[in-house]
């Protein structure tokens, strides 16, 4: 166990584990997460709807077999789950290494991509959501999840313009080569994970039976509200400022670089203000301020105005989704031995939210141009409010 002056008393030798490993993968995620939308949208000859479709079938997939694949790490364990995943987030770069050096065969190569990503999903989301809801503690998970989300900030100020200045001065093919090759080096934390006692006890069936549940109804739209907000933010968003900077792919990850630089501090301040404060009020305010910021951009047309409106929209993201992460994790530590079975209807309702963003977004995109449909990110986001911390969820959550 290891002293932190900025925690209250202990944390746990776990946690740093899985901070370190996370923040390995972060960078990784951080180098090639804000292009690899745009390196699609080429390379589907800029055509966004084959973009939308791509991330929904990845989305759809997991959402249906992450409950099956569940009762496989079972046997497989969640913290060696969790070292294999990294060999699976590793393929998935090196395969569009092939697709950046090989374009004749996208259609295979694309094909085989989604099912390494829907393979590694399930063998890296669940266990670490377990684990981390397992060792973070309660009177420190605010700042525990700041911690981590401040870092991950840190590590977002640095990469995007080194992945920019990679991509304009070399190419796509050396950036998922440094991808691929920092997240086998993620592995190595992992190593020291200890394993969890966690079993998984409902049915293929009975899972989704508990995921449509008229009880569960207000925490499972929380949590696809969460992930259909997500899918605006990392699929078009990039795209957006991409064609508004004209392609430079500089600028792109340079103002990319200046916003989270803005939001580092902010983040862990956030932390401490959280755990003394409401996390219910904090997520009502934090989402309809964040819901103002995705109007906002919909009048962006200046580089100045990206900057602007990225850097209140980020610090409002951090009063929305710090309460809400930390709502989540401390209602999933609350479930005690059905820790897994909630994060697997975490995990299906994120999935699932995000696929039904990405169909929403299609339609939507038959009508209007790209920018308007920052209005149904706006939306999403006032759904957020449906998580709280009554008892009577963790008690409907926790039956069997």
């Amino acid at each position: 166990m290891k002293k932190i002056h900025y925690f209250n008393g202990k944390i746990s030798h776990s946690f740093i584990t899985l901070y370190v490993g996370k923040m390995i993968i972060m960078s990784a995620i951080g180098l090639v997460g804000l292009f690899l939308p745009i390196f699609l949208f080429e390379i589907f000859k800029f055509n966004i709807n084959y973009v939308i479709f791509y991330y929904l079938i990845g989305y759809l997939s997991y959402g249906l077999l992450v409950a099956y694949g569940i009762r496989i790490l079972n046997k497989i364990g969640l913290a060696r789950s969790l070292r294999l995943s990294v060999f699976l987030g590793a393929l998935f770069y090196l395969i569009f290494y092939f697709l950046f050096i090989n374009k004749e065969k996208s259609i295979i190569l694309i094909t085989l991509s989604v099912v390494v990503l829907v393979l590694f999903r399930i063998l890296y989301w669940t266990p670490y959501r377990t684990d981390l809801a397992k060792f973070t503690n309660k009177k420190n998970r605010a700042k525990e999840l700041s911690l981590l989300k401040g870092t991950n900030k840190l590590i977002l100020v640095i990469m995007p313009i080194i992945a920019g200045l990679i991509i304009s001065h070399f190419d796509y093919g050396i950036l998922f080569i440094i991808t691929v090759l920092l997240y086998l080096f993620s592995g190595i934390p992992y190593i020291a994970l200890p394993r969890t006692k966690e079993k998984f006890s409902w049915s293929y069936f009975q899972t989704w039976r508990k995921f449509f549940s008229e009880k569960r109804k207000k925490i499972i739209l929380a949590y696809m509200a969460d992930g259909g907000e997500n899918v605006v933010g990392v699929v078009i968003w990039p795209i957006f400022i991409w064609q508004l900077l004209h392609g430079n792919y500089f600028k792109v990850g340079a103002l990319s670089t200046l916003v989270m630089g803005v939001a580092i501090i902010l983040q862990l301040l956030a932390g401490e203000y959280i755990d003394k404060f409401s996390k219910e009020k904090l997520l009502h305010w934090g989402s309809a301020f964040y819901a103002l910021g995705w109007i906002a951009k919909i009048f962006i047309i200046t580089t100045f105005q990206i900057f602007v409106v990225s850097s209140y929209h980020t610090l409002a993201r951090i009063f929305l989704k710090t309460p809400f992460d930390t709502l989540t994790y401390e209602l999933a530590a609350d479930q005690g031995h059905y820790v897994d079975e909630f994060t697997v209807l975490h995990e299906m309702a994120i999935s699932l939210g995000r696929t039904a963003m990405c169909i929403l977004l299609l339609i939507f995109l038959l009508f209007f141009n790209i920018q308007w449909t920052f209005i149904l990110a706006a939306l999403t986001s006032l759904l957020f409010n449906l998580l709280h911390s009554d008892k009577e969820i963790v008690d409907i959550m926790s039956r069997v």
